[in-house]
């Protein structure tokens, strides 16, 4: 029987932007509207759609291999994982998760402290306690399915919700008290498929190739011909082009530079380049950056 790799991608707002960024690394991944076993380009991967906040359980329990999942939910669920890598994306943003303690504008509430035998509405009731329980601090905890920001201040004294750019937070008249914790998503893995040679090797290319597409992230491929004589000041000039590949073109007095640059500098120094002599001068996407 062909080996299998068990792995979980996370369904509701993280799936597209991990689809995406599965599909950078080389996986393609087929889904349907209510399909919950997607396949893949890959016939190593048994592909399960979950909740992100059941992965990490799952994954501990060994009924799945490995996933990918936040680390708010791996911490929520006290989950016993292999952390293979932190994948640093996120649904909106580039930016991380971040559960953050919330009150109204006007709440006379201004540490956590504040709230000892209080009310608390939260999604992440195990992040929340952990926290309470660091602070010294006393408080009724209630789970909230949603919506929990309109439950202050008539329903409860304060909220532990997630925020990428705290944009709904300042909308709703709330403001932040203290940030609880933040959050990438990571790829864990099960003690017991870790141990397993062929799939932790698996799993160590998948991880490999994730990484290499988020590297690759907002940088761009450039090279050109450029006079021999001008590559000193090119190189003194731009400290971005570091480590250039070099080389001799068969025309005497020209070189051909290649070299990765972050894709915001480019329109800066292209100019600068051609002002120096350069000609053929390309811009090129990139798809992964292994380093």
């Amino acid at each position: 029987m062909a080996n299998k790799l068990k792995i979980a991608l996370p369904k509701g707002s993280l799936q597209e932007p991990t689809l995406k960024l599965l599909e950078k690394a080389g996986y393609n991944v087929y889904t349907s509207d209510r399909g919950l076993r997607p396949s893949s380009d890959d016939a190593d991967l048994d592909i399960y759609m979950i909740r992100a906040q059941e992965i990490g359980g799952y994954i501990d329990s060994g009924f799945l291999d490995c996933g990918i999942t936040g680390l708010d939910w791996a911490y929520e669920n006290r989950a016993d994982l292999v952390d293979m890598a932190e994948l640093p994306y996120s649904r909106a943003t580039t930016r991380p998760t971040k559960w953050v303690l919330v009150v109204p504008e006007n709440s006379p509430i201004k540490t956590v402290h504040d709230l000892e035998g209080k009310r608390i509405a939260t999604e992440g009731m195990g992040i929340t306690e952990r926290y309470l329980e660091e602070k010294g601090v006393k408080a009724d905890i209630e789970f909230s399915w949603g919506a929990t920001e309109v439950k202050v201040p008539d329903l409860v004294d304060a909220i532990v919700d997630v925020t990428e750019t705290g944009n709904s937070i300042r909308a709703n008249n709330l403001r932040i008290v203290d940030t609880l914790l933040t959050s990438f998503p990571h790829f864990y893995s099960s003690k017991g498929a870790y141990e397993d040679e062929w799939k932790r090797g698996k799993m160590e290319r998948l991880v490999l190739m994730l990484k290499g597409a988020l590297d690759a992230r907002d940088k761009v491929g450039l090279k050109m011909n450029l006079p021999e004589k001008s590559l000193q000041e090119v190189l003194d000039t731009l400290p971005s082009l570091r480590r250039p590949t070099v080389s001799q073109l068969a025309e005497d007095g020209w070189v051909a530079v290649e070299t990765v640059i972050e894709e915001t500098v480019s329109r800066k120094i292209i100019p600068t380049l051609k002002e120096l002599g350069a000609e053929g001068i390309i811009e090129y996407p990139l798809n992964k950056l292994v380093r």
